[in-house]
């Protein structure tokens, strides 16, 4: 019997190639190329929700402005108290021999902190009572190769939901589609531009300022 033959009868049906492990490494190399695009995508998503102002009446110029001068007035009423009580004191003929205040004269009391709120309205609101913020954050919306359009009816100051729903849905991403990230609220391009005292750099551009940074991290995490 020929050798060849033999060979093949003891062996048939074993390969000696490298085939099924470069099948192997291309499938692992791939599924992690798209955990390392998910991941870039969810970190680049969460920064952006993460960094985005929450509306807080409190820093409201109308707001701010209001506190300032209703501050202005409680400190003016502090102040002609201390002139009344500096006057009392300057005036001998309200003390007795033994230097107590004679029956009748009596100090002026300072604000306390109460009545500066309730008297003279120092922490008072004059535009926003019962205004809720989060509605900017959490109308950050994820897409595949084609942006979301419209706005979200969704309150979320922390921005948990969005997050969640980010990362429930870029499960679906794999590498050669397109990621979208977008807010379409008519004030998200003010915001991004320095309009609120939360984020004078934006969300967007300080994200991007990390983007490589982020790549590295995920691809780190991702190696095969």
């Amino acid at each position: 019997m020929p050798r060849g033959s033999h060979m093949t009868q003891r062996y048939g049906g074993l390969q000696g190639g490298f085939a099924e492990a470069i099948r192997a490494f291309a499938e692992q190399a791939e599924q992690a190329l798209d955990a390392t695009f998910r991941e870039i995508v969810i970190e680049i998503g969460s920064s952006v929700i993460r960094m985005s102002p929450v509306g807080n009446p409190e820093i409201w110029a109308a707001n701010v402005a209001h506190r300032a001068k209703a501050t202005r007035a409680a400190d003016d009423y502090d102040f002609k108290v201390a002139v009344r009580n500096t006057l009392i004191n300057l005036n001998q003929d309200n003390f007795t021999k033994a230097g107590k205040l004679r029956k009748g004269v009596k100090y002026a009391k300072p604000l306390t902190k109460t009545e500066r709120e309730q008297n003279f309205a120092t922490n008072g609101l004059v535009a926003g009572q019962g205004y809720v913020g989060g509605r900017f954050r959490g109308n950050w919306q994820f897409s595949i190769d084609a942006p979301a359009t419209g706005e979200l009816d969704r309150i979320d100051p922390s921005g948990s939901q969005a997050i969640a729903d980010l990362q429930a849905q870029v499960q679906a991403l794999t590498v050669g589609q397109t990621a979208y990230i977008v807010n379409n609220l008519p004030y998200a391009i003010p915001l991004e531009y320095g309009h609120s005292t939360q984020a004078p750099s934006g969300m967007v551009r300080v994200t991007l300022d990390r983007f490589q940074g982020i790549v590295d991290e995920a691809i780190r995490k991702n190696r095969v």
